[in-house]
């Protein structure tokens, strides 16, 4: 049995990672996780706000809690020759980021560094701003540059109809609008290495998976806006991430997030999209295609990946994910199609 000091901490440890699902109702939350009274659970509560980690609102019974920002820190660069990502991450970041653990730490230097040389190398900006907001329990990042944005320069280069299937080809990996300088695969793996990652361009989303807050919204109205969030605890290591996706030393595996490449109301139907979809793909021995969020499919859209381009492209293995019933049953009438 936890000590009344060890308990006292996991009680308070458990509020700050729920304060955000639970703002007006935290004090019910907590009574019913661990079975202590009301003037017990406000204790707890006082004592986070009390150190700065917790702000209040609100008279007692109808009070409202919220994360406290310990770090609010906003700097714009201008971009002039020599500037070097490097040296904003030793002189200003690390400073702001504050105490991390290393791996945490690692994490942050990482995506910083990869993220901001993308913009020298690729936006065509003349300014690039980078905000930092921590509380006790996670922070977050945004790089936002005033360039020709993402979305726009992808499908300028590949000359794609519509700027949304951009967001496609970048979630593949391996997609670069200038191979000399880069590999392709910064974004990608940087991506995988956060709790939340997006990239805002032209009212576009490179992940709508994520629920990014209005401030990072209002921010994405010109050039491109990157927003990343990672728990301080994590326990992720760079590393891992890229295990996951290489095989000695060489990325080959990729995911596909489907629910990007709906674009306009008909959905996924058409062989068109499911070709566009494929190019390239031929770079991975592994590619696996994340249904999350996508309703339904058409027969056409699925014979042409699941029949056609597997018997054309039998050494590439081709996997799905968050398929709903009716998704996953288009595939395997595909699949089982002589």
């Amino acid at each position: 049995m936890p000590g009344t000091k060890e308990r006292g901490e996991e009680i308070r440890k458990f509020i700050l990672a729920q304060i955000e699902d639970h703002p007006r109702d935290i004090v019910r939350h907590i009574i019913k996780t661990f079975g202590i009274s009301p003037q017990a659970a406000r204790v707890h509560l006082e004592r986070l706000s009390s150190g700065g980690l917790l702000s209040e609102q609100g008279k007692t019974s109808d009070r409202v809690y919220a994360l406290r920002l310990l770090v609010d820190w906003h700097k714009t660069y201008q971009l002039a020759p020599g500037i070097r990502e490097d040296e904003i991450l030793d002189v200003d970041v690390s400073a702001v980021l504050g105490d991390l653990q290393e791996n945490v730490r690692s994490i942050w230097s990482t995506a910083f560094t990869e993220m901001f040389n993308n913009v020298l190398d690729h936006a065509l900006a003349g300014e690039a701003t980078v905000v930092v907001r921590k509380t006790a329990v996670d922070t977050e990042m945004t790089i936002q540059d005033n360039g020709v944005g993402i979305f726009k320069k992808i499908r300028q280069a590949l000359n794609l109809p519509d700027e949304r299937y951009a967001a496609i080809e970048l979630s593949k990996g391996k997609f670069t609008t200038d191979p000399s300088k880069h590999s392709g695969e910064g974004i990608y793996f940087t991506s995988k290495m956060f709790d939340k990652f997006d990239i805002l361009s032209s009212g576009l989303s490179f992940s709508r998976t994520t629920d990014q807050p209005q401030w990072v919204k209002d921010m994405s109205q010109n050039g491109t806006t990157i927003w990343m969030k990672l728990t301080n605890d994590s326990t992720r290591q760079p590393k891992d991430v890229y295990d996951q996706f290489t095989e000695d030393f060489v990325f080959d595996k990729s995911t596909i997030p489907m629910k990007l490449a709906q674009v306009g109301s008909a959905g996924l139907v058409s062989r068109s999209q499911a070709k566009r979809i494929l190019a390239g793909i031929e770079r991975f021995k592994s590619v696996t295609l994340d249904f999350t969020g996508v309703e339904w499919i058409g027969q056409g859209f699925a014979d042409e990946i699941f029949r056609v381009y597997r018997k054309a492209h039998p050494d590439i293995e081709i996997l799905t994910q968050g398929a709903n019933k009716d998704v996953a049953r288009m595939i395997q009438r595909a699949q089982s199609a002589p």
